[in-house]
């Protein structure tokens, strides 16, 4: 989306009321229209999001993470967290559905992800294996970069229903696992790049979309 949203005179997360919490999800959810994703620049990304206590009930809970679902699909993308649309909670929905060529598939080891939802996430690398691949954000529009993540993690979370949950993912899964869960924590995928990497979409389409960055690598630059 091109829209630039304005939201005025943000506090921290954590100066954020529940009923400030929950206001901003009623109004968000009233609107006819799916919200626009907020984009770099604006603090509440910036932001620890305010940890999930029963700032909404079960019922707006259910209704913000269906909307975020909806805005996923919209945008489209893999990954959507709260903040992204300017609501500081620590939750983040995750599906990764889409058909990718078998070689691509392969170099990256991305294997389709079924929808669910992660409440006060934290992630601990498995190992020390590192993968470095193009990744883009919807909350950076028009770009994307390099980034090197874990390629195991450990994903401790909350379902909806706040049973915790421990549970590992590698290849593919894990970068968007890492991915939204940052968005919670204020770091966008920007704050781990490969600056000499970035490119605009237009670009990345033309010249890098390739299963691996090897080529963008020796013609830009970056991890010599």
């Amino acid at each position: 989306m091109n829209h630039q949203p304005q939201h005025e005179g943000l506090s921290p997360a954590t100066d954020f009321t529940p009923t400030q919490i929950r206001d901003a999800v009623r109004r968000l959810l009233d609107a006819d229209e799916l919200p626009p994703v907020v984009q770099a620049g604006h603090p509440v990304l910036r932001q620890l999001a305010a940890p999930y206590d029963g700032q909404l009930d079960d019922v707006e809970l259910a209704a913000l993470v269906d909307r975020m679902r909806e805005v996923m699909h919209d945008a489209p993308g893999v990954g959507l967290a709260a903040p992204q649309l300017g609501i500081p909670l620590q939750v983040a929905v995750l599906e990764d559905q889409y058909d990718l060529d078998p070689v691509s598939a392969a170099v990256r080891h991305r294997e389709q992800m079924e929808f669910f939802v992660i409440v006060n996430p934290h992630y601990t690398p498995l190992g020390t294996e590192m993968a470095s691949f193009y990744e883009g954000c919807l909350s950076v529009n028009g770009y994307q970069a390099v980034v090197t993540r874990y390629r195991n993690v450990e994903l401790r979370y909350l379902t909806p229903a706040g049973e915790p949950v421990e549970e590992w993912f590698s290849g593919w899964q894990a970068r968007i696992v890492q991915h939204e869960t940052d968005h919670l924590h204020g770091t966008l995928y920007l704050d781990r790049a490969e600056i000499r990497s970035l490119a605009s979409n237009a670009e990345h389409s033309a010249r890098w979309a390739t299963p691996d960055i090897e080529d963008a690598r020796r013609s830009l630059g970056f991890l010599h």
